[in-house]
């Protein structure tokens, strides 16, 4: 994924793994975040037009877990 995007503006990326929820016994809302930086949000959407049926496509190989998006903006 990062060689696909990197001339599209991919600055760097994490992936989180999720612990608990508030609660420490609670389990976490969410198993994984892949947090990926780009330059600019058109960036983003640019490198998604050109490679995203190809990284979608591979997300099967890792899980069966629907994944949800939210596009943000770094503010501090």
């Amino acid at each position: 994924m990062q060689q696909r995007l990197k001339a599209f503006g991919l600055v760097g990326s994490e992936v989180e793994q999720g612990i608990s929820a508030a609660d420490p016994k609670a389990p976490a809302p969410f198993v994984a975040l892949n947090n990926l930086y780009f330059r600019t949000a058109e960036q983003l959407h640019e490198g998604f037009k050109a490679h995203g049926r190809e990284i979608m496509g591979d997300i099967k190989n890792y899980t069966d877990i629907q994944p949800q998006f939210q596009i943000s903006e770094i503010v501090g």
